[in-house]
């Protein structure tokens, strides 16, 4: 992807009742918004008639469709029908994704377990690269993104997730929620270290991966402990138009995902700010 298209995390709030995936695109288009991440955060159920259909509905108003896989998703844990399970949670969500056409599901990789982080990079590592592999046999179409995490027992630090990516190749690519960055370090909030994250992005997986991009953003609440909640992007430090102007400057395509509780309100927010620094 070339263009950055800006989508809404789930179905928007003002969508006609009764509220679907397919009455979600209907009232995106109608807000010029680019598109939507489904949701499958608390399980994957899938009717793949209706995913197609989904598919062909975001095609003819030509939005973009990504897809979050469940949260209770573990590559480091020692039990392994846990880590059997995720990988069906990682792989389901990719094949619906797959049956809408759409571009790439995000997860949420590992946690440390109290473990350092070197023991546990090698072993999702091994885990991405076998996904890597189920995932090539099947054709799937879509990437498959571990995504930056917003506290420190989780894996997803930002060197983690470019190296992961980079050493495993193919469709693993990475997920970069510039909102957990901001939480999990306390910095990255100003147009230099915005930058600075692109500038590395494009040393390690090389400048055409800024066209091809899936992030995250917001406002955030964290402590010491890392991220607490998001944020409506007014009600937080979220320094967005300097955000804006960092994607701008470094051409990044791909889809980017406003995860506020506020859906439709600050994905047009960011649109619209998007939009008309760009003119």
């Amino acid at each position: 992807m070339r263009k950055l298209a800006i989508l809404t995390p789930g179905i928007p709030f003002s969508t006609q009742k009764p509220k679907s995936s397919l009455a979600a695109l209907d009232r995106i288009a109608e807000l010029g918004l680019d598109g939507m991440e489904l949701e499958y955060v608390q399980g994957v159920r899938v009717d793949y008639t209706h995913m197609k259909t989904l598919g062909e509905k975001a095609r003819e108003y030509g939005l973009v469709l990504t897809a979050h896989a469940p949260y209770y998703i573990n590559l480091f844990s020692p039990e392994k029908p846990k880590v059997d399970r995720s990988y069906q949670y990682i792989l389901d969500t990719a094949r619906a994704l797959d049956a809408a056409n759409g571009y790439s599901v995000v997860f949420h990789a590992a946690f440390y377990l109290g473990e350092p982080p070197q023991k546990v990079y090698p072993i999702v590592k091994d885990h991405l690269k076998h996904i890597a592999d189920l995932a090539y046999k099947e054709a799937l179409r879509v990437d498959i993104r571990p995504e930056l995490m917003g506290k420190p027992t989780q894996f997803g630090a930002l060197d983690e997730i470019l190296d992961v990516c980079a050493e495993v190749g193919g469709p693993i690519k990475p997920c970069i929620d510039f909102a957990h960055l901001h939480a999990r370090t306390g910095r990255y909030n100003s147009y230099e270290e915005f930058a600075s994250v692109f500038e590395k992005i494009k040393a390690k997986l090389g400048e055409d991966a800024l066209q091809d991009m899936h992030i995250h953003y917001s406002g955030i609440q964290y402590g010491a402990k890392g991220e607490q909640k998001h944020l409506i992007l007014r009600q937080s430090d979220a320094k967005y138009r300097e955000f804006c102007k960092a994607l701008i400057d470094y051409n990044v395509g791909g889809a980017l995902v406003i995860e506020s509780p506020n859906i439709e309100g600050d994905t047009l927010l960011f649109k619209l700010t998007y939009e008309s620094m760009s003119d």
